[in-house]
């Protein structure tokens, strides 16, 4: 690495089982009045009511907004925005998965800095303003959007998935309390853990890691490994869940710092255009880009292999960077993850847009991160592998 790097992390860190009691505390430093930005479903489940009471317990006003669903769009977030400067709030409190995080994020930031959320893409606008608090509460072992500066919003007028990565969209605080992630169903389970891996995976290889990023990069792939399926299998298991959070959270400071790589680049596209939900996609992808990354990062995946496999402690280099793809597609095998065709996507409009998905992916600067950097010709081979990929053999990739 250079001489000179970065980690960024927010103000503050709230983990551990019950630790949204603390939610009150952090919102009476942040403001008087918050607008919550959530979904149907945590409201379903209550969790909206369990931070409006701790909210009301400070003192704190609040108003919510609960029009997220699936992958955040730009809609979203003028929505939201506009509610926000109706209701005068102070600050803004997310809760939910990555989309509700990734919602929040913009509305922070556009609440000072002012424009359209796609002005920020390739910093094309910088937010010189401080954003105004926003206090992130993940429901999901997964995204790690709590503890990263970047958003990623969909353009709904080009189906175009933005990635953005400034400093002003850091959360303020970050509260990670495991007991929210019981709800998740085994799907949900299982597309954000391998999403949260990914992350680590990235960050470890990534051309810009470095030993802080190293770090937790690799405490989080050990506990998303030896956790994730036990997670999956059964969800009341508090230890696994636990794990799991820590482990995604350990993930995103990993990755918002060392940034990700050539799974994430090609993964927006395939979202932006066919709606697979982000975790999934990483999953469907995972397997042939490793295989593909294989010998320009031998040592790193070795690194993984071992995690998976002790015995690989007695291999070469590179045969525990062999343990280490079969292991992440076995992995995927057992967590019962689609190939792109086995979601419902169809062959031909999928062959259609693969060219504009390669180009999408490269734009957005992540594949130049890779440990080998792909053409855009590589780039639409992979798509074209991963589209009927089978989890259960070895799938060669050149």
């Amino acid at each position: 690495m250079d001489n000179y790097a970065i980690f960024r992390t927010p103000q503050t860190i709230n983990y551990g089982r019950n630790s949204l009691e603390k939610l009150g505390n952090e919102a009476a430093l942040s403001g008087k009045k918050a607008l919550i930005i959530s979904d149907k479903i945590m409201d379903t489940l209550g969790y909206v009511n369990s931070c409006r009471n701790y909210l009301s317990k400070e003192n704190v006003e609040n108003v919510v907004y609960l029009g997220v669903e699936s992958e955040p769009t730009d809609k979203y977030v003028t929505e939201a925005l506009e509610l926000l400067k109706a209701e005068q709030c102070d600050f803004v409190i997310s809760l939910g998965g990555g989309s509700c995080i990734d919602t929040a994020k913009a509305i922070a930031v556009l609440a000072t800095n002012g424009g359209y959320i796609g002005d920020y893409m390739r910093g094309n606008k910088i937010a010189k303003e401080a954003a105004i608090p926003h206090i992130a509460i993940p429901t999901t072992a997964g995204t790690g959007s709590e503890a990263t500066d970047v958003t990623v919003i969909t353009n709904t007028s080009n189906d175009v998935k933005m990635m953005i990565k400034q400093p002003a969209f850091m959360p303020t605080v970050a509260i990670v309390d495991p007991l929210l992630t019981i709800t998740s169903p085994q799907s949900v389970t299982a597309a954000t853990g391998i999403d949260a891996l990914s992350h680590a995976i990235e960050a470890y290889i990534s051309r810009l890691s470095h030993p802080m990023t190293d770090m937790a990069a690799l405490s989080g792939m050990k506990l998303i490994v030896n956790n994730l399926l036990k997670a999956y299998e059964d969800g009341e298991n508090l230890d696994a869940r636990e794990a799991m959070s820590l482990g995604a959270l350990q993930a995103g400071m990993a990755f918002t710092n060392a940034s990700v790589c050539l799974v994430h680049g090609m993964s927006r596209p395939i979202g932006a255009l066919f709606h697979v939900p982000h975790g999934y996609s990483n999953a469907m992808l995972l397997p042939a880009v490793l295989e593909f990354s294989k010998d320009s990062s031998i040592d790193r995946l070795a690194d993984l292999g071992r995690i998976f496999s002790p015995e690989a402690n007695s291999k070469t280099n590179k045969e525990a960077a062999e343990i280490a793809v079969s292991s992440v597609r076995d992995l995927c095998l057992q967590l019962n993850i689609p190939n792109l065709s086995g979601f419902g996507i169809e062959k031909q409009p999928f062959e259609s847009v693969v060219s504009k998905m390669a180009n999408d992916a490269l734009a957005s600067g992540s594949p130049g991160n890779n440990p080998k950097v792909p053409t855009k010709l590589e780039i639409e081979e992979l798509y074209h592998i991963c589209f009927n990929y089978d989890f259960s053999t070895d799938n060669k990739v050149r």
